[in-house]
């Protein structure tokens, strides 16, 4: 079933037995970073970081329950620095790159992109990234990408382009030649909890001013375990706080040339 072409979702398709597979090797992952000393907290286009957004003297508070407009009133920042508030994420991930994922999953993203009458064209994914939130963790109002060739990734330079503590490119750079001058197309995203395992942490979308329909919307069809949501990775969304217990969640972006 769709929404108005703006979202799509499958109800229950992952078993209960291949959640927890997911969640037990997203925590070994993780667990196992820490132990390495490597950094497991969330990053995304733009200025994610709560420090780093305090010493631009942004205040980096997570806008649950907020319309983008409510944000950039209650904040007093312009349309510039919202693309910096609205980035705010607190949570912990890991990647994810087993074939049995792709097998199993890839077939909805397709399926969604011609029932829903988006006929993207992509020609690869990037990696699953399994995501874990706590108590109190979320992330702002974002979108994964966008339409035109501004969002596309760029080719870094090994041994020129700097990387970050865990060796890790700048984002937006990459040195996957599958990945470069391609933008996201379709975000998807799986949710792995049981029914009441966690409070808070709702998936909410804003569509635009111009929607058909009601502009905010609260996607509710997520919450049944192993149910699966498809978009077009440049509509704003964004996960509020997780209130109560731990949030997990599967997402992937498929890949492809702009305009196309």
């Amino acid at each position: 079933m769709q929404v108005k072409n703006s979202y799509f979702w499958f109800k229950e398709v992952l078993t209960p037995e291949e959640c927890q597979r997911i969640i037990d090797q997203g925590n070994k992952q993780i667990n196992e970073s820490k132990e390495a000393g490597r950094d497991v907290s969330a990053t995304t286009f733009g200025d994610n970081h709560k420090q780093g957004l305090e010493a631009e003297g942004l205040k980096p508070k997570p806008q649950a329950d907020k319309t983008t407009e409510e944000v950039k009133t209650e904040l007093g920042v312009s349309d510039a620095d919202i693309e910096k508030t609205r980035y705010i994420r607190d949570s912990e991930v890991t990647w994810m790159n087993d074939q049995w994922l792709y097998d199993r999953i890839y077939p909805f993203i397709h399926e969604a992109n011609d029932r829903a009458g988006w006929k993207y064209e992509f020609s690869n994914s990037e990696s699953f990234q399994f995501t874990k939130y706590g108590q109190n963790q979320f992330y702002g109002w974002h979108a994964d990408g966008n339409s035109c060739h501004l969002g596309k990734y760029k080719r870094a330079i090994p041994g020129v382009t700097p990387r970050d503590k865990n060796g890790m490119f700048p984002r937006g750079y990459t040195d996957n030649p599958d990945m470069v001058n391609k933008i996201r197309k379709l975000s998807l995203t799986i949710n792995l909890n049981l029914p009441g395992e966690y409070e808070g942490g709702n998936l909410k979308f804003d569509f635009g001013p111009h929607a058909p329909g009601d502009r905010y919307h609260e996607c509710t069809e997520i919450r049944p375990q192993g149910s699966i949501i498809v978009f077009p990775s440049y509509i704003y969304h964004q996960v509020t706080p997780v209130t109560k217990g731990t949030r997990y969640s599967l997402v992937l972006w498929t890949l492809g040339k702009p305009f196309q």
